[in-house]
């Protein structure tokens, strides 16, 4: 009888538990209906985060029974909005995608006026990591990686702010590839950089395969190389620099440092002291829209590939980079990022 008892009461408690966990979901679901979400993006409209965050906000506001608008936020190469994301009210109702791999490595560098810790942001999940390549204009004498490090090639990037993605992709293949380079900052995003790689006023840009093969297939670009150890499966008929060239372990290296913080790709964030029931309600729609396959067929006509990880593994991928340079290695990257190839 005691053994009896004792099992009632164990399943009475798990009941009662059940029951608290599905109230505290209805009360997040409840939170959300007719309220309007912000999803926020630090680059201008027209470039791949921004077409990425278009197409997902009608699903998330479907499942949410939320009104999701997109808002561009330009500024310090997306370093703004992220600020502001520390400091929003912790309601729930701001989500950001954000260009993980330049955005964690800006912290990793102690960059000046950072005020966002990836350690202490909520992170819902991973849309997708992709390898980046070098992308140049149709017309470009450039057509191979043995024509990007010709000697005597001079090469004029685009990018935003140091650590803006397109800059510090580009800062670390020059120094990757020995190549004669500068580096012009001050630009809103791929879509203007690619523009002005059109006009023939930057030579270069460095930019994601799901990007550069939209430019491609536009005809607006070519894609000269992949910095990453495999082909790109969206663009197969062109090399990586490992296939290309002969690289030394210290170019290897290089090009192995950025292909890593690349697995951080393009993440999806909120506000740090989100309510938790909210947070897991966020992270449950995320994960429903980013795993449905009609969303994934919908971003794959568009070359806009999903790829989900959850926000608890993306916050373990975080905690790694962050972690892995040794203070020699951490002043090298400073000085090839914001210093040696900054310039007009």
């Amino acid at each position: 009888m005691d053994v009896l008892k004792g099992m009632r009461g164990v399943v009475v408690a798990l009941i009662a538990g059940a029951c608290a966990s599905q109230a505290e979901a209805q009360s997040a679901a409840e939170f959300y209906k007719g309220k309007t979400v912000r999803f926020v993006v630090g680059v201008a409209v027209g470039g791949g985060f921004d077409a990425y965050a278009r197409m997902l906000a009608p699903h998330i506001g479907k499942l949410l029974e939320a009104n999701v608008v997109v808002e561009n936020q330009i500024g310090a190469g997306g370093m703004l909005a992220m600020n502001q994301l520390m400091v929003a009210q912790p309601d729930g109702l701001r989500i950001k995608i954000v260009n993980g791999t330049p955005t964690l490595l800006s912290q990793l560098l102690g960059q000046e006026n950072i005020k966002f810790d990836f350690t202490k942001i909520p992170h819902l999940g991973l849309i997708a990591a992709e390898p980046w390549g070098v992308l140049v204009s149709p017309n470009s004498p450039i057509v191979t990686p043995d024509d990007l490090v010709k000697p005597g090639q001079k090469i004029r990037w685009g990018g935003t702010g140091p650590t803006g993605g397109p800059s510090d992709g580009a800062s670390v293949t020059c120094e990757a590839l020995q190549l004669d380079c500068r580096v012009v900052l001050g630009y809103r995003g791929s879509a203007e950089i690619a523009l002005a790689v059109q006009r023939g006023e930057l030579d270069a840009l460095y930019v994601t395969d799901t990007s550069a093969a939209t430019y491609e297939k536009g005809n607006q670009a070519r894609v000269v190389g992949i910095a990453a150890r495999r082909r790109s499966e969206l663009l197969p008929h062109v090399p990586t620099f490992y296939e290309a060239l002969k690289l030394n372990d210290e170019q290897k290296w290089w090009l192995d440092f950025r292909a890593e913080l690349n697995e951080y790709g393009r993440v999806l964030l909120t506000m740090p002291g989100i309510p938790a029931d909210r947070l897991a309600h966020l992270r449950a729609v995320i994960a429903k829209v980013l795993t449905d396959p009609a969303v994934i067929a919908e971003g794959a006509k568009t070359q806009r590939q999903i790829e989900y990880r959850d926000g608890p593994a993306m916050e373990a991928i975080a905690q790694k980079l962050l972690t892995q340079l040794s203070d020699q290695r951490k002043a090298q990257v400073r000085e090839i990022v914001l210093k040696k190839y900054i310039g007009n």
